[in-house]
């Protein structure tokens, strides 16, 4: 059974959460928030699996309850839930600590499954892939220049640090085994490696590191993905999978 915190605003939203996952046999609420003092609050207090945080909210928003919420070093993992596709709050949220963002009015079962896959340890993003996300803010992402010392870089091995760049471009598991000539299983290993060397949480946490320190660029594009549901970046796993 997935424990949920949901905090949002508006009552009738949390109504609206309430209703659904009270109808659905894995998933239970355990508490609700107005705004993030109350989030912060109640997430130490009943340590729930998934917090439903919503970012625009009086007094403490949603970005610096996901801060204080993760500095704590609880369990609980942050799902944001935003009204735009591309607010520009979610990157943030995102380096905040929080496990992904879904659009509000997505789906019902896109919504659990997102809360599923953030239960399992995933990291969601939706509706585009990462690479859509960082190349829409990448005027917020350092203005070129060379690569920024880091002591987490000095930890990093000459292939674990390649195994970032490619993280950091997007590409999947599967990818980077065909780019550096290994196994998947082998790229797993280097994956995993890498995340506890630079302390990220997930594989998004690793993408927005490898940017801010400039191993990376935007990758302009004449086209973007399509948008859909949601894309879920399974730990230490083949690549992202699109939810149903």
């Amino acid at each position: 059974m997935i424990s949920v915190l949901v905090v949002d605003a508006q009552p009738l939203q949390r109504f609206g959460f309430r209703m659904l996952l009270e109808s659905t046999p894995d998933t239970k609420i355990v508490g609700e928030a107005e705004n993030g003092a109350e989030a912060v609050r109640w997430t130490t207090e009943l340590r729930p699996d998934v917090v439903l945080m919503d970012i625009r909210m009086p007094g403490v928003d949603g970005i610096e309850a996901t801060r204080r919420i993760v500095a704590a070093g609880g369990r609980s993992r942050i799902l944001v839930l935003t009204t735009f596709d591309m607010d520009r709050y979610a990157l943030a949220a995102l380096r905040a600590g929080a496990s992904g963002f879904l659009l509000k009015d997505i789906p019902p079962e896109e919504l659990l499954a997102g809360i599923r896959a953030v239960a399992a340890g995933a990291a969601v993003i939706a509706p585009a892939l990462t690479r859509r996300l960082l190349d829409a803010f990448a005027d917020r992402l350092g203005d070129g220049g060379p690569v920024l010392e880091d002591p987490r870089l000095d930890s990093l091995t000459g292939r674990e640090r390649e195994i970032l760049v490619a993280i950091g471009h997007g590409l999947t598991n599967g990818e980077i085994a065909q780019r550096f000539t290994l196994s998947e299983s082998t790229v797993k290993t280097h994956v995993g490696r890498v995340l506890a060397k630079i302390g990220a949480r997930d594989r998004i946490q690793a993408v927005i590191l490898a940017y801010d320190l400039r191993l990376t660029r935007p990758i302009q594009r004449s086209s973007r993905a399509p948008v859909g549901g949601a894309t879920v970046v399974q730990p230490h796993r083949s690549g992202p999978v699109r939810s149903a």
